[in-house]
């Protein structure tokens, strides 16, 4: 009998093991460069077949070029992503460069799917993040930068820099998705498609329709739209 039921929970263990296990979030081969042009819909993206990869697959160039800052956030990012750089399919992680004019703004925005270092490369900046709703309201974590020094933004948790200098600044942020996702707070509550019903805006931010309106009538301006054009790297 007592040899039965360790047969028994033996089995039970291996069961729940097998259940565990069968979600590998370890790629299973070398590498799957991401295929544009597959029509087969998986989480991420198929891969190319390996007789056509080349090493352009794992190259990007371009990140020593500072982006243009000339808009009303003062701002820009240069993003390299799985949709800009195919070898970083199933590989997890991603890049950008976000350059600053003096005074320039990457606005309060969030990251849902991996967590994101700052790294100052020039200048000083003033960044922070928000948490989650606590039973102290939501708290700031922020700090003056300045070059050379590291910031941690927690996944998911809404974050932002903000060039205090007089001078322009850049720096480079490192993320653990090759997808990392973007919520930009400003735009996802005012310029969503469509858009959410003034009158729950206004209950929810405690503001008049009439200023709900003006501000759904804005263009949201998004400086790392990662869904936006591929970059053709140079051969």
């Amino acid at each position: 009998m007592a040899a039965a039921r360790i047969i028994l929970v033996t089995a039970l263990l291996a069961l729940a093991s097998s259940h565990a296990l069968a979600f590998d979030p370890s790629p299973l081969q070398d590498f799957c460069v991401a295929d544009y042009d597959s029509n087969v819909f998986v989480n991420g993206f198929a891969c190319k077949n390996a007789k056509d990869v080349t090493v352009d697959d794992f190259y990007f160039t371009g990140l020593d070029k500072p982006a243009s800052t000339a808009n009303e956030l003062g701002a820009n990012i240069t993003l390299v992503n799985v949709e800009r750089l195919p070898g970083l399919n199933t590989l997890g992680v991603a890049m950008s460069r976000i350059d600053y004019a003096p005074f320039g703004l990457n606005p309060p925005h969030s990251h849902p799917r991996s967590s994101e270092i700052l790294h100052v490369a020039e200048g000083t900046l003033y960044a922070g993040f928000i948490t989650a709703n606590t039973e102290n309201g939501n708290l700031l974590f922020a700090k003056k930068l300045k070059k050379g020094d590291a910031f941690v933004f927690p996944k998911g948790l809404i974050h932002f820099q903000f060039n205090i200098g007089d001078t322009d600044a850049v720096a480079f942020a490192t993320f653990g998705s090759q997808s990392p996702g973007l919520v930009t707070t400003a735009n996802a509550l005012f310029g969503s498609k469509p858009p959410i019903p003034d009158y729950i805006l206004a209950q929810a931010v405690q503001l008049s329709k009439t200023t709900v309106g003006w501000l759904q009538q804005q263009q949201w301006l998004d400086i790392a739209q990662e869904y936006g054009q591929r970059l053709v790297q140079a051969n």
